[in-house]
């Protein structure tokens, strides 16, 4: 997948075919707009092309980017699975966020050149949000490209969007949360230096710090999965299985949030490393130890119940 920050400068000269958008989590309402994206390109001889920005518009717009909930690598390389040839990312400022949509379009259409628009009925862009499935089919018309509708996903009682998969997550409804993905909910993150109290107590563990404020599930231990090194976070050269804390520590007196992984049977030096951890089940709350004996006790038992969950979702079954 080719990746550029202006249309013009990339090296396949095919027309386009454009979806436009922020696409948080790539969740499946966006997957089946990136199946229709490549299905159109292909009938079109064109590029499958996904127009993002950066930085988030929220950060221009309201000052601030929502949590994290896909990792900006593992979302290129989700855009890249899924067919996407080239990926434009457009820098956002206030010049840009008052863009008409048509001038928008346009300038789409003359780098393009644009055969096709690609848009659910949730899709919005240019200035105020102003273009839509409703106001666009005249500028289509006029700039001579097919303005195609994809039909939003439902899912559990509700549309699948961004925000409710930030609610989601942000509760604890992993389970759902899951749902709307098509994957487990996950974080990355890079291995920083700790207090080596985890290897004092018997659970070295990976301390992840995040580049910008990711969504993360409530407090507590989970069963997770881990991954890092490779070409990209889809494609890693190490795997392991671990339990990992989320949470202030009580029991030391702590206050700053933490997530924290002890990965099973492996010792790798992470320092420095980009590590994805993904959370496959949430096993208790976080609590408070009146001693640090009992917290090892705890911590036995966290690491044998989310070995006994692990296990059973390896188990090759007829």
């Amino acid at each position: 997948m080719e990746i550029v920050t202006d249309l013009r400068a990339r090296g396949d000269p095919r027309p386009v075919a454009v979806i436009v958008g922020a696409f948080d989590s790539v969740h499946r309402g966006h997957q089946r707009l990136l199946g229709a994206l490549v299905a159109a390109a292909r009938a079109q001889a064109a590029v499958a092309t996904v127009v993002t920005f950066t930085p988030h518009p929220d950060v221009v717009l309201r000052g601030a980017a929502p949590l994290l909930l896909c990792d900006p690598a593992e979302r290129d390389a989700r855009f890249a699975a899924l067919g996407v040839h080239l990926l434009v990312r457009w820098p956002f400022d206030r010049q840009l966020a008052a863009t008409p949509a048509e001038a928008f379009v346009k300038r789409v259409v003359d780098e393009g050149p644009l055969v096709a628009l690609l848009m659910t009925r949730d899709s919005a862009f240019g200035k105020g949000r102003g273009g839509t499935l409703q106001s666009l089919p005249p500028v289509a018309a006029r700039l001579g490209f097919a303005l195609q509708e994809v039909p939003s996903v439902a899912l559990r009682g509700g549309r699948v969007s961004d925000s409710r998969v930030r609610e989601l997550v942000t509760a604890g409804q992993l389970a759902t949360a899951r749902t709307l993905l098509g994957r487990r909910f996950a974080v990355i993150g890079t291995v920083v230096h700790g207090d080596g109290r985890g290897r004092q107590l018997g659970y070295p563990t990976a301390n992840l710090a995040f580049d910008q404020p990711v969504a993360l599930p409530p407090d507590g231990i989970y069963a997770v999965h881990a991954s890092w090194d490779g070409p990209d976070p889809l494609h890693p050269r190490h795997r392991a299985d671990g339990v990992a804390s989320l949470g202030v520590r009580p029991t030391f007196g702590e206050h700053t949030r933490l997530l924290e992984a002890h990965l099973f049977d492996v010792s790798p030096d992470l320092y420095g490393r980009r590590l994805r951890v993904e959370f496959v089940r949430w096993q208790r709350g976080e609590r408070r130890f009146a001693a640090v004996a009992g917290l090892v006790t705890q911590m036995d038992r966290d690491a044998a119940r989310a070995r006994r969950i692990l296990a059973g979702l390896h188990e090759v079954r007829p």
